[in-house]
């Protein structure tokens, strides 16, 4: 088991990572605080029927309530939160409640918001059961839910007390919820890892198969990634928004779709391949940089196909909340490893990269890309 701590403001706590923590009969429970009046699992009916035995094992003989929600992109709102603190109340929660978020990324931020509001705040661990989830957004206490203009409009800072991340959890996701998760790692390696991308060119055959040997170490080493860069910058003021890489673009074509056609790390997939075209376009970024950035997202396979209309992505760009005084931030590559954050991009050539965006995908897309064909998402 891998420990390590993230500083937070309201105090460090810390991220255990290894493989069959939560398969452990009565370790989670022997994790939550001596002094807790009720242990309630907040998760979801898809999350539990396939995690549900590990997780009340790993709470034996803590005798947690369950509160099961909808963790579909569609309902995270605020009608779930009210649903969920709803629920609280009529199950007895008070300010001494601990609650454990067991799921993926819905999960996560609609159970830490929750979290965060009831009672003016409640003990809270996270258990992320997706890849997204235990590489990103389990970590560093955002929570939010979604609006119909924009995504994560409505939320807050709210770290965890405690994080446990185990990647044998990783085998009950289906394979495009799997791959999905990979763009986010993917990610890591552009903004701030050139060894992570050295080792993701050479065996990603073996991450997309999930060996463990590799998948543990790539997971453990992006949680401490964005544990280093979260604990230099909780509320996103500098260092943090190169979190955002593949975000801008990915999250208004999730807006635009109405979080259904596409996943988030699909989003962010083609929203990476855009901020790559941007940064190439200006010269900030080596042609055989952009070529590799290129490469190793299109060997994860196929993404979704775009909507025919992609002006409705570009009229969701204004409501990102990354803007500032109106303009948007981009995360734009240098090199592998490095990244700027830029409010210099012209509206035209970010309208020329939507319109070219399918043709950004490269036409030769590996050997990872051709075995996923057949799960290519439609």
């Amino acid at each position: 088991m891998k420990r390590f701590m993230i500083h937070s403001s309201a105090g460090d706590y810390p991220l255990l990572c290894g493989r069959g923590l939560v398969g452990r009969r009565g370790w989670l429970a022997r994790q939550l605080p001596g002094e807790r009046t009720g242990v309630f699992l907040l998760s979801s009916p898809r999350v539990w029927r396939v995690c549900g035995p590990a997780l009340a094992a790993a709470l034996d003989p803590a005798q947690p309530q369950r509160i099961l929600f909808d963790d579909r992109e569609t309902a995270k709102n605020l009608q779930t939160v009210e649903k969920i603190e709803r629920a609280l109340v009529r199950a007895g929660a008070d300010r001494g409640a601990a609650i454990v978020a067991a799921g993926g990324g819905v999960v996560g931020d609609v159970a830490g918001f929750a979290a965060s509001s009831y009672m003016r705040g409640v003990w809270l661990a996270h258990v992320p059961t997706t890849l997204v989830a235990q590489v990103d957004s389990s970590i560093g206490g955002k929570t939010g839910v979604n609006l119909k203009e924009g995504k994560n409009l409505v939320g807050a800072f709210y770290p965890p007390q405690l994080i446990v991340t185990d990647p044998e959890l990783l085998k009950t996701l289906d394979a495009r919820q799997y791959r999905s998760g990979l763009y986010e790692v993917l990610k890591y390696a552009v903004i701030s890892d050139p060894l992570l991308f050295d080792v993701l060119e050479r065996t990603m055959d073996r991450v997309v198969a999930r060996d463990a040997e590799v998948l543990d170490w790539v997971v453990s080493r992006c949680a401490r990634i964005k544990g280093e860069i979260v604990g230099q910058d909780e509320r996103e003021s500098g260092l943090r928004q190169v979190l955002n890489f593949g975000h801008t673009i990915g999250h208004a074509l999730e807006a635009a779709t109405g979080y259904r056609r596409v996943l988030h790390g699909e989003a962010v997939g083609w929203g990476m391949l855009a901020a790559v075209d941007i940064a190439r376009q200006q010269g900030l970024v080596r042609a055989a940089d952009a070529d590799r950035i290129a490469a190793l997202v299109a060997s994860l396979g196929r993404l979704p196909r775009l909507p025919d209309r992609r002006e409705s992505i570009a009229a969701r760009l204004g409501s990102d909340k990354k803007a500032h005084a109106g303009r948007l931030r981009w995360v734009l590559p240098r090199r592998i490893g490095e990244v700027e954050i830029s409010e210099d991009v012209p509206e035209a050539l970010v309208r020329d990269v939507l319109g070219r965006l399918p043709q950004l995908f490269p036409k030769r897309a590996g050997k990872a890309a051709r075995k996923s064909a057949s799960r290519e998402p439609r």
